[in-house]
């Protein structure tokens, strides 16, 4: 195998690593919504006891969707930055040299959880939840 056939080899192993990591987003973000579906379902039947601690159990799993999907969309960026790396080159060692990723701008964990993209999509389901409690409820 020559060093452009290595090349192309790490970069398709790379894009595999990515393609898993967005895969797993993608199944944070459909659990995230069977939990929304689940809390409008459950407050609306009118036999069960309502509080404002019901609120908080239907948050919290949505707060803790959006770190976990805030890791691997971390993650993810920071395989992109290997694809990239490894794409500039002209042999490869095959590393996924992920500590020269963590110093460069914007890839930190932080900056993944507050990404526009995540910070809409839950802060949606959030507001929704919370409207819905109060318009069914009538609290």
């Amino acid at each position: 195998m020559d060093d452009k056939e290595q090349v192309v080899k790490h970069l398709e192993i790379t894009q595999g690593v990515i393609n898993r990591l967005a895969s797993n987003s993608f199944s944070i973000k459909s659990w995230s919504m069977a939990i929304m579906s689940a809390a409008v379902l459950f407050i609306n039947q009118d036999n069960n006891v309502y509080s404002h601690n019901l609120i908080l159990a239907f948050l919290i799993p949505i707060f803790g969707f959006w770190l976990l999907d805030g890791y691997f969309l971390w993650q993810e960026r920071l395989f992109r930055g290997v694809y990239d790396d490894v794409r500039q080159q002209k042999i490869t060692d095959f590393k996924m040299d992920i500590p020269v990723q963590l110093k460069k701008v914007n890839n930190k964990w932080m900056d993944s959880i507050f990404s526009l993209t995540l910070g809409i999509f839950y802060s949606v389901e959030i507001v929704f939840i919370i409207v819905v409690f109060f318009i069914l409820k009538g609290c």
